[in-house]
């Protein structure tokens, strides 16, 4: 139950690390990899939470295919 408690007060305080940490790279390959990261991390808060499907979509969609489309779209720019 302990362990518990500590996930429910680790895991938003990572999501707001994650968070700030997009705002402030200047890569954006990095940005997105932060993204993503944030991503899973609020999956796991809602699993957490007890909704297990919106964890699922939020996994898919948020981590994996938001992700895939960020990259493809940084790689078809200039890099300066």
């Amino acid at each position: 139950m302990i362990e518990l408690q500590v996930l429910h007060a680790i895991v938003p305080l990572l999501i707001v690390v994650c968070a700030v940490l997009v705002a402030r790279f200047k890569d954006l390959i990095s940005a997105v990899i932060a993204l993503a990261a944030l991503s899973l991390l609020l999956a796991l808060e809602f699993y957490l939470l007890q909704a297990p499907d919106v964890a699922i979509a939020e996994a898919g969609i948020g981590a994996a295919i938001t992700t895939a489309i960020f990259v493809i779209a940084i790689r078809a720019t200039k890099r300066t």
